[in-house]
């Protein structure tokens, strides 16, 4: 019995130190998946090819970095993309044995036109007109009526403003707001699509 467990524990033994000496061999890459202002993306999806072997995958955390590490010393591409995204590829990223290669926030996506939420509206004046300068506010309400400003703009000399989120179904509540006038609205999105909208301001005639 004795011998058994001397046996076991050699064979312990030598799977660690196998394992050490893997370890010590490999490498790895980390960085940070952002949008094109600087915001880091949660939950991409981070892939290491080589030769058109997909390696190692990991997602990406709250503020979108990552680490992917037992890398075998060598070139690797890096494949990132999430939904609402389109996908993107560094190439020849290089892994060497102890070290992990920063990547930075070299790793950006920008939204996918095609799977966007595109919010275009204009504001007006009673009698018409078209109004500029009118501050845009647009806020998210949640399904416990909890609500979330998540955007603001100005209205172009036209009247018009966008916002643009990636494809998601909610509720917004779009609010115009110059001098002394407010008016609001609240519409609802349920896929990719351009929603239009029109909010008019009662607006005191000036001489």
């Amino acid at each position: 019995m004795k011998i058994y467990s001397k046996i076991i524990l050699f064979a312990a033994l030598l799977s660690s130190l196998s394992f050490s000496i893997h370890a010590q061999d490999t490498g790895g890459v980390k960085g940070k998946i952002r949008t094109t202002k600087g915001d880091g993306i949660a939950a991409a999806t981070v892939t290491v090819r080589q030769n058109g072997e997909d390696i190692k995958s990991a997602a990406s955390d709250a503020k979108g970095n990552f680490v992917l590490d037992g890398l075998k010393a060598g070139n690797y591409n890096v494949v990132f993309s999430k939904t609402g995204y389109g996908s993107g590829v560094l190439y020849n990223v290089e892994v060497k044995k102890k070290k992990t290669n920063n990547l930075g926030e070299r790793l950006i996506l920008t939204v996918d036109q095609g799977t966007q939420v595109i919010i275009k509206g204009s504001v007006f004046a009673p009698d018409g007109r078209s109004v500029g300068g009118a501050e845009i506010k647009i806020e998210r309400i949640s399904s416990d009526g909890s609500v979330k400003k998540v955007g603001t703009s100005i209205s172009s000399y036209s009247g018009e403003f966008t916002f643009r989120f990636s494809e998601d179904a909610a509720k917004y509540r779009v609010t115009a707001s110059l001098k002394n006038s407010t008016a609001s609205k609240e519409i609802e999105v349920d896929s990719a699509a351009i929603y239009r909208l029109a909010l008019t301001l009662e607006l005191t005639k000036t001489n």
